[in-house]
């Protein structure tokens, strides 16, 4: 057997182990930044970074668009003879791509790992047959299952949203899928289950009843929280925030949302917030900004690592490639003390016209190795402290006398007011620095602090 697991033919012939080959190599198909056993701190790159690739973009996406036809031809669905049989071949190629990347983690919906059947008992035993085959790969080649999630958005019959569906026949069928999504995820030894709201929100409030609407989901929630315990999943669960698109407006719009959300219906203790950059950008935030508000209300959990095209202002999720950016969001990762039971999920597609195989290669490993770039970005600056010494002394007036007594809440309005009187004409007259400090960060990017 080689070095990577593959089923009963090869997939992406001609290509081996991609291994790292250093900043210097121009091998489009080895890493430049992404030194899985280099040690950062005080763990190895791929233990910070916990990198997964996509089921469903990655050999579901086939380059179809509102304007055009598929452009991406699937050698692992071409000689089939059935749904379940493409579904086999399907799960091959992915473990074939998984080991020669050399992640250790993957992520998928019910639907892409399974066809749906004719019947609701059909389409789950499809998935424990697909499941059950997993299973074998996993073991085969040590990749794991980062979370699992049910496609609650697809099928016509959820137009009007799953567990929001203001008919109850669907939001039971929408459940009958989840039920089986999380046995899935169970039996494969997933760290965590995904909940996207792709149609939980309205078109319109004119046909909408939103008390309603957000009182079901938080409903079917529960049910389900209820339900993943019960099996003894001691995992964590996800809500991935996203404002719009495919609905006007979506009830899980940005972690600010979510959170509120979370804690009006007693949810905050269970489920964390699996983050989106495109979403993330859509909302109208910067990715690092989602990051660091999850991890100030204690709910970030997981990351869909990809960048969205501002000039489009939809999801185009594109694969990501600015430093700048992952240094920024791998800063607010590890403030938040790293990943526990998430990663960082490569939700990214190759483009339309992209139609190599060796281009879905490609775009993981730029991803892999902004990210890592990023990491030690974010170490460098987390460990010679400037930045963070720099906020430390911003906030200074808080650590002690008057200060520290009004975050302890030892002082009332009116010793606040008086106060204030004593401090005019001297407060409120300390520069920022963003200049400074943006050019600092820059210094940090180019390596002058290495």
């Amino acid at each position: 057997m080689a070095d990577y697991f593959v089923g009963n033919k090869e997939y992406f012939p001609g290509i081996g182990k991609v291994v790292y080959e250093g900043r210097q190599s121009d091998n489009p198909l080895a890493f430049k930044y992404y030194d899985p056993e280099k040690v950062v701190g005080d763990k190895k790159m791929k233990d910070h970074l916990r990198f997964a690739v996509a089921y469903w973009h990655g050999f579901c996406a086939d380059g179809a668009d509102p304007f055009g036809a598929a452009t991406h031809p699937h050698p692992w669905s071409i000689d089939a003879k059935s749904p379940m049989e493409a579904a086999a071949h399907k799960m091959d190629a992915a473990f074939e791509f998984f080991t020669k990347l050399g992640v250790e983690f993957y992520a998928f919906h019910d639907r892409d790992m399974a066809p749906e059947g004719a019947s609701p008992a059909e389409s789950e035993r499809n998935l424990r047959t697909l499941v059950d085959k997993a299973g074998e790969r996993q073991k085969a080649t040590g990749v794991k299952l980062l979370w699992g999630t049910a496609n609650l958005f697809t099928h016509p019959r959820f137009m009007n949203g799953g567990a929001t569906n203001p008919e109850f026949g669907v939001v039971a069928l929408g459940a009958h899928q989840v039920k089986a999504a999380i046995d899935a995820t169970i039996a494969l030894g997933g760290q965590g289950y995904t909940f996207w709201g792709g149609r939980e929100g309205y078109m319109t409030l004119l046909n909408t009843d939103m008390k309603r609407e957000k009182e079901h989901l938080a409903r079917f929630l529960l049910m389900a929280r209820d339900y993943a315990r019960k099996q003894g999943f001691k995992g964590a669960f996800y809500i991935e925030p996203k404002p719009m698109e495919p609905t006007k407006h979506q009830y899980d719009y940005d972690v600010e949302t979510v959170a509120g959300f979370l804690r009006a219906y007693g949810l905050d203790a269970d489920f964390r917030v699996n983050i989106e950059a495109n979403h993330a950008e859509l909302a109208g935030h910067d990715f690092a900004h989602e990051i660091e508000c999850a991890a100030a209300l204690g709910i970030f959990g997981s990351v869909d690592a990809n960048r969205g095209e501002p000039r489009n202002g939809w999801d185009t999720d594109q694969f990501p490639i600015s430093y700048y950016e992952t240094a920024l969001a791998m800063r607010a990762i590890l403030k938040a003390g790293g990943f526990t039971t998430g990663g960082l999920n490569f939700d990214a597609k190759i483009r339309r016209n992209s139609i190599d195989l060796r281009d879905l290669f490609e775009g993981h490993i730029g991803g892999m190795d902004a990210f890592a770039l990023g990491l030690e970005v974010a170490w460098r600056m987390m460990r010679d402290g400037k930045l963070d010494g720099f906020i430390r002394q911003r906030y200074a007036s808080f650590d002690s006398g008057d200060g520290e007594k009004f975050e302890r809440g030892g002082l009332s309005l009116e010793e606040l007011a008086a106060l204030g009187s004593e401090s005019y004409g001297t407060a409120g007259f300390t520069s920022g620095r963003q200049e400074y400090l943006e050019n600092l960060f820059n210094q940090y990017l180019l390596g002058v602090f290495a």
